[in-house]
């Protein structure tokens, strides 16, 4: 998993593939962390996609140092 630069350049909403690109890690890994409460991702309506806040992936890079 590898840490952004500056935080400041992503937006306030990722989709799944922005992170996975992000942390060098699978959709499926993405979902399977979203599943045990790693990170959580939020779905905008009943039907949509994971989307990923940018305060929440900042959280989770603080808290899992590499």
């Amino acid at each position: 998993m590898k840490k952004p630069k500056q935080f400041k350049n992503l937006p306030e909403v990722l989709t799944i593939r922005e992170v996975a690109e992000l942390f060098n890690v699978s959709l499926m890994t993405l979902r399977r962390w979203d599943k045990q409460k790693r990170l959580k991702a939020f779905r905008p309506t009943i039907m949509s996609k994971r989307r990923y806040k940018k305060a929440d992936i900042i959280k989770f890079l603080n808290s899992h140092p590499k």
